[in-house]
């Protein structure tokens, strides 16, 4: 019987359990009916049909379970543009919508997520912070195709940040349909932005930024 434990805990089919996508799913559907402070690791085991000792073999905390749904974010803002070339201002919308877009469906505990890693007492969560935000506005240049260099680069790097994190304020408490808000304040804030870095012209010309 302990041996059977052990291999449905420990072998290739506790593994394929353990994928990064299926214990995401699973945290989220149960972080849907218990919040995500008191999401317990143990319920989250069971469900998946792994021992406890099994799970905290690839997952520290139920932290490093929120990194993966923000991966995931990141990951579909950094899907293959539509066919057709926009311009900087929409090609920087676009990413960012992508990015609220795919956490839309589980919005109240993606906020919740974010509340726990900026928790006091949780400083191993909250301090690496600013380096995320860095590394997502760095993949949203990429994914805007924003070129620019230097000071110009460091400047619009500072605004996108900026425009990220008043949206992320606005998102989490809006319960408008389809973040109705959310979106209309994003894209006057790229309005702003693209007056003050002249995204649309480059010697009279539509460039790439």
């Amino acid at each position: 019987m302990a041996r059977r434990a052990v291999s449905a805990g420990r072998g290739p089919a506790a593994r394929d359990r353990l994928a990064p996508g299926r214990v995401a799913d699973a945290a989220l559907a149960l972080a849907e009916t218990t919040g995500w402070y008191e999401l317990r690791m143990r319920d989250l085991a069971r469900r998946l049909g792994v021992g406890l000792d099994a799970l905290a073999a690839r997952y520290r905390d139920p932290d490093a379970i929120a990194d993966i749904v923000f991966a995931r974010a990141r990951d579909a803002m950094l899907a293959a543009p539509p066919p057709g070339e926009a311009g900087p201002r929409a090609r920087a919308e676009r990413a960012m919508l992508r990015w609220f877009d795919a956490l839309a469906p589980h919005r109240r505990i993606a906020v919740e997520m974010l509340q726990a890693k900026l928790h006091p007492s949780h400083p191993h969560h909250w301090a690496p912070l600013p380096f995320h935000l860095s590394r997502l506005i760095w993949w949203l240049r990429e994914a805007a195709a924003l070129d620019a260099a230097g000071a110009r680069r460091q400047a619009e790097e500072i605004a996108l940040s900026g425009v990220f994190l008043a949206v992320l304020a606005a998102w989490g408490c809006d319960a408008s349909e389809g973040q109705r808000l959310s979106r209309a304040l994003l894209a006057r804030l790229l309005d702003r932005a693209e007056r003050a870095f002249g995204w649309w012209r480059a010697d009279g010309e539509s460039i790439r930024a």
